[in-house]
């Protein structure tokens, strides 16, 4: 299950509005097939695995990130279906789907055909995998999560605004590889006006991986066609509030301090990337705005470091909401 669980890795920003799916067939402890979702949702893991493995199914052990599909669908048929035609001895899940049109119809199903369906396998593991898949079918919005890059005084630029470079090459490059596993990005007008940013991944051989970005502003009439980002199709929202329905499963946010002040503050913010360099700034440009925090108790019991890991000379520090 670890494996199919990396395989389902493979494929993050890279299949919504459907989940990164991982899935490994093995007969007589031998891998005969293994799959994830493939680019724009279809075909699914499972559809990947089987073709591979071919006869080899039959009478197999299939490992699946996912409760198989039960509903039908213009683009492919039910996974349940195919896993059926198959004849595996059994399907081991790690999590059950949350999309209604599933929710519990694959495993009944496999388990009416008289297939032994394991439930709950590394699901927590599996369930970090699908984060983003799980927020969207619980909360109705994408995923979010939050990159700062600030100096050890929490501080993201100097006075004059000047802000590259805080942290170092390899904090840099993470940056790009989360990027790269996003399907949108998102930056306010203040960031777009005055850095006019690419918004892409810089990293060879994935820069096809440049999530969509997206701009959040409640006056911007439209994205200027001479910005760096008006090629790449940019989303332009008018407010928090138009993240929710959108058919993506993670969102990066990347500046600035009043859209993550925003953010923090409406409680939409799942997850925290801090990377922080060893320097001091002073007492200009915060990484994070008003939050409207009235008391300190209220900042307490809010966040649970994940995380902590060296990047060269910074620090990147991860926290997820509680």
């Amino acid at each position: 299950m670890r494996a199919a669980i990396a395989m389902a890795a493979r494929a993050r920003g890279l299949t919504s509005p459907n989940p990164a799916v991982g899935c490994l067939i093995v007969r007589n402890g031998v891998t005969v097939g293994t799959g994830w979702t493939q680019h724009g949702g279809r075909p699914h893991a499972e559809a990947v695995a089987l073709d591979a493995a071919g006869s080899r199914a039959g009478g197999a052990d299939i490992y699946v990130t996912l409760e198989p599909c039960a509903h039908d669908s213009r683009r492919g048929p039910a996974c349940a279906d195919l896993l059926i035609a198959a004849k595996p001895a059994r399907v081991i899940a790690a999590l059950k789907d949350p999309d209604p049109r599933t929710a519990g119809k694959g495993f009944a199903r496999l388990r009416a055909a008289g297939i032994e369906v394991v439930e709950g396998l590394c699901a927590e593991l599996a369930a970090r995998e699908h984060a983003g898949f799980l927020v969207r079918q619980r909360e109705g919005r994408p995923r979010i999560t939050l990159k700062l890059a600030v100096s050890i005084d929490g501080r993201a630029a100097l006075a004059s605004g000047e802000s590259q470079w805080i942290t170092g090459p390899a904090a840099r490059t993470h940056a790009h590889l989360i990027r790269a596993e996003s399907d949108l990005i998102l930056v306010g007008r203040g960031t777009l006006e005055a850095d006019d940013p690419a918004l892409d991944v810089r990293i060879a051989g994935l820069q096809h991986r440049s999530p969509r970005p997206a701009i959040i502003s409640a006056t911007l009439g439209e994205i200027p066609v001479t910005a760096k980002i008006s090629a790449r199709d940019p989303l332009l929202l008018r407010s928090a509030q138009d993240l929710f329905g959108q058919p993506y499963n993670d969102i990066l946010v990347e500046g600035g301090a009043g859209l993550a002040g925003s953010l923090i503050r409406d409680d939409l913010v799942d997850r925290l990337l801090i990377y922080r360099a060893p320097i001091l700034i002073g007492d200009r440009a915060p990484g994070i705005g008003d939050i409207g925090l009235a008391d300190l108790s209220a900042a307490h019991g809010r966040w649970a470091l994940r995380t902590t890991r060296r990047l060269g000379a910074d620090t990147l520090e991860i926290y997820a909401r509680i």
